[in-house]
């Protein structure tokens, strides 16, 4: 299972997670270690997109209002909270890889920090709302193999990152064996 942040312009436009560039990105990582988009389950830990109005000049230079992704606000993740519990209960993943910090957190909380953890293969509880009211996550009782990684995106704003993502994709692959 592979959990990103939430859907962007191109994802809401298709209703396929991962189909823009950063989607570009992540095909090329599984393709490294042997797996096509068909071998694994890709889910957010938002479903809509969250996005914010900004302003870009047209090629004449005139102002045009326009939508950009933001990162989702804890309120947003907690609010989409138990569709990705429903989808972690229900197909009881044996390794998940969390793409980014918000997906991370999402998981294990807010200390977490892909920066840290990226790579590493992290077995134990996770994040989930015990009722859907609930303000506050609880754990699950039975741990999880997570193995967190940069965004897929997060090589277009620093490409230093690249060799780093190529090698958690390697750790993931030597999991999978």
């Amino acid at each position: 299972m592979l959990v990103g942040e939430a859907p962007g312009e191109n994802e809401i436009d298709t209703g396929i997670p991962f189909t823009g560039r950063a989607g570009t990105e992540l095909m090329k990582s599984l393709e490294s270690v042997d797996l096509t988009r068909e071998d694994v389950f890709i889910t957010s830990s938002v479903r809509s997109r969250p996005y914010k109005w900004g302003t870009k000049k047209a090629r004449d230079g005139t102002p045009i209002k326009r939508t950009y992704n933001r990162a989702p606000i804890a309120k947003e993740v907690l609010a989409h909270a138990p569709l990705l519990d429903y989808e972690i209960q229900c197909l009881q993943p044996k390794l998940i890889v969390t793409l980014g910090t918000i997906a991370l957190q999402r998981l294990l909380g807010k200390e977490a920090q892909v920066t840290k953890l990226h790579g590493q293969k992290i077995k134990q509880p996770i994040q989930y709302l015990k009722n859907i009211d609930d303000v506050h996550y609880s754990l699950t009782s039975k741990p999880f193999v997570i193995i967190p990684t940069f965004h897929p995106a997060s090589v277009f704003y620093r490409p230093s990152l690249r060799d780093q993502v190529s090698q958690d994709w390697q750790q993931i692959h030597q999991y999978l064996k």
